[in-house]
């Protein structure tokens, strides 16, 4: 067993990693920017040992006396050393967040590049084996003409082109990564996950799970017209510890994805086969394109979906099932897990 560190522990993929190490018996540290957060921190991973049973964590979120809380930030050098000191693999999947729309790509750009670099330095100098970085398929999708056959590890995501800074601010940061690797002997690995469902460990999710919460409690008014890869969160953690250990992964970039990718229209059906009258506010309607277009470029909430629509954005995942026998869960038990958990939220 190995020691662990996995940097963000408040966020949602960081959530299931570290139930996915406990479960397997590692010992796992995390970071936090705010220790005041530990303790709700704790009480979600402890909350999902009475989850199902296919929940990787519903033994390993007991075991408290395997996971130390660090405080560190991306931001700072400030608790990095501490954090990574005798540990045998890092995830990094932290990445930096802002709660409003950012006035320049710079606020996004820098603190994803600096804090990338920070934790490869911190972990290098820990003599760490290697690091799973965990980047996006904003890093590989965006800024493409438009074509007819999925994305693969080989793409990554023109910088140049008109794209949202989340996008970018995920392409310079691996990018960043692989440059600093190559020349410093440290194993790296990614994971480029589509975008992200599955249950919640709280309130604080992904913006692709609010997609999902929209469509059930009727604050989305109609569909947008595009079609994404999606994935569950356990799927993605299984991933991550496939790129920390097995020895094929090293120097590789790995897209999660399950299957060929489904349109918004798609998602909000399986929502009403599957849930019946609790699904009654989701939207049936799919925005005209020219409609949704011109909203695009008007309304702050959707600029940064401007480059989706009227786009598929199918991607492969055939990389990570042969090099590392990734397997993954129908999509569609996972749309139905993700709004069964959202449901199940206090109101």
């Amino acid at each position: 067993m190995a020691n662990v560190l996995v940097t963000g522990g408040t966020g949602y993929i960081a959530g299931w990693c570290m139930l996915a190490l406990l479960d397997a018996g590692h010992s796992v540290r995390t970071t936090v920017r705010d220790l005041a957060r530990e303790p709700q921190l704790r009480e979600s991973l402890r909350r999902s040992s009475t989850g199902p049973s296919d929940m990787p964590g519903h033994g390993g979120a007991e075991s408290a006396d395997r996971l130390r809380v660090f405080r560190a930030d991306l931001r700072s050098d400030e608790g990095w050393r501490e954090a990574v000191d005798g540990c045998d693999y890092v995830l990094h999947v932290a990445s930096p967040t802002l709660t409003q729309v950012p006035r320049s790509d710079d606020e996004m750009v820098r603190p994803a590049v600096d804090g990338a670099l920070r934790v490869l330095r911190a972990a290098r100098a820990a003599g760490v084996r290697r690091v799973v970085l965990t980047s996006a398929i904003g890093a590989i999708a965006y800024g493409h003409d438009r074509r007819d056959t999925p994305f693969t590890e080989r793409d990554w995501t023109n910088v140049d082109a008109d794209i949202a800074p989340y996008q970018k601010s995920k392409t310079l940061a691996e990018r960043a990564a692989w440059d600093y690797a190559a020349g410093s002997g440290l194993e790296l690995a990614t994971v480029n996950p589509t975008a992200v469902l599955g249950p919640v460990l709280g309130p604080d999710y992904s913006p692709s799970l609010n997609a999902i919460a929209q469509m059930l409690d009727g604050s989305m008014p109609a569909l947008l017209p595009f079609a994404t890869g999606y994935v569950d969160v356990r799927d993605v953690a299984a991933l991550h510890l496939l790129a920390m250990t097995e020895p094929a992964a090293a120097g590789e970039r790995f897209i999660a994805t399950a299957g060929h990718s489904l349109w918004l229209r798609e998602v909000a059906a399986v929502l009403r086969d599957r849930l019946g009258e609790r699904a009654a506010k989701v939207p049936t309607r799919e925005m005209p394109l020219l409609v949704a277009r011109g909203l695009a470029k008007v309304n702050p909430q959707m600029r940064n979906l401007r480059a989706l629509i009227g786009r598929n954005l199918d991607a492969s995942s055939a990389k990570a099932e042969r090099l590392l026998g990734w397997k993954t869960r129908p999509i569609e038990d996972t749309i139905v897990d993700t709004a069964e958990s959202l449901l199940a939220l206090p109101s």
